[in-house]
């Protein structure tokens, strides 16, 4: 089976490596904001009712190309979460355009259609699908390696060695814990840590003021995780902090599966031919029975 493996030193994703079994888990929201956005580009704001949807499948299609047929996609059935409730501050669906959202339980049904297993997440996040997902296929001695394809930076946690990657189709990197700590200045399992201290902007939480990318780092590699940091380093922020660091800390007991050949793709169902009509891209059908073994 032919994939890419890793990349700690920026290697690009579309080299391919010999390995015995390789489990992809997709951030599907993700995927269905960049394919709705990159086709504003060229639809001059006409758009498409499952426009989003068909990029996402053909996403999907692609890295199911890359050899291996171990495959799960997460998704966020509903903005809000558990974290919400924690910090009033955090993401909401505010804001999200109508024609976008509208496309939101579409993917998920014509991912299932399609044969995909597909994670619709309500009280938690599509970013703890992808870290339970992670955990529980990487815990299989018979899985050569976990990619999680996704951009989010509080993903890095998950990143275990060259075992579990994170594959940054942005920067089109494959990052192992190496490449995790070049470009984060520390380890995988200090990330939440890292956020807790400067903030995620995205997510909706400030972080302490007063302490950069530079300063973080720094304590964070001299003392460890903020609940060992001195207790005048942080003084009376020490609470805020280990808040922001349960926000940023994804979930990873998600019981999505309970076997990894549940993830393994074995074609569309009867449902998808009407599917790929509807959306109006029968090339999705024709690309999904080329790739079913025979």
């Amino acid at each position: 089976m032919r994939h890419p493996r890793r990349s700690g030193s920026g290697e690009s994703v579309t080299r391919r490596y010999t390995i015995d079994m390789i489990v992809h888990v997709l951030d599907g929201t993700y995927e269905l904001f960049r394919h709705f956005y990159g086709q504003r580009r060229f639809n001059k704001g006409k758009d498409k009712p499952y426009g989003a949807v068909v990029g996402v499948l053909h996403t999907v299609l692609e890295t199911l190309e890359l050899g291996s047929k171990h495959l799960g996609v997460a998704t966020d059935h509903v903005i809000e979460s558990f974290r919400n409730d924690l910090w009033p501050g955090y993401k909401t669906g505010e804001g999200i355009e109508p024609a976008l959202l509208a496309q939101f339980h579409p993917l998920e049904e014509a991912l299932a259609a399609m044969g995909v297993a597909v994670w619709p997440m309500v009280e938690l996040e599509a970013d703890d699908a992808l870290a339970s997902a992670a955990r529980l296929a990487s815990d299989d001695e018979r899985v050569e390696q976990v990619c999680i394809w996704a951009n989010d930076k509080d993903l890095a946690q998950c990143v275990r060695g060259s075992r579990v990657v994170q594959v940054d189709r942005r920067a089109k990197e494959i990052r192992d814990a190496e490449g995790v700590r070049r470009k984060y200045g520390v380890e995988p399992v200090l990330i939440p840590d890292l956020l807790a201290l400067v903030g995620d902007a995205q997510d909706g939480y400030p972080g302490i003021a007063g302490i950069g990318r530079a300063t973080a780092t720094r304590l964070l590699n001299r003392h460890g995780p903020i609940e060992d940091f001195p207790a005048n380093v942080l003084g009376q922020e020490l609470e805020r902090a280990l808040l922001f660091k349960h926000l940023a800390t994804l979930r990873t007991d998600a019981p999505l599966f309970r076997d990894v050949d549940e993830l393994t793709w074995r074609g569309p169902t009867r449902e998808f031919a009407a599917w790929a009509e509807r959306m109006g891209d029968t090339r999705l059908l024709e690309r999904c029975r080329k790739h079913v073994s025979p």
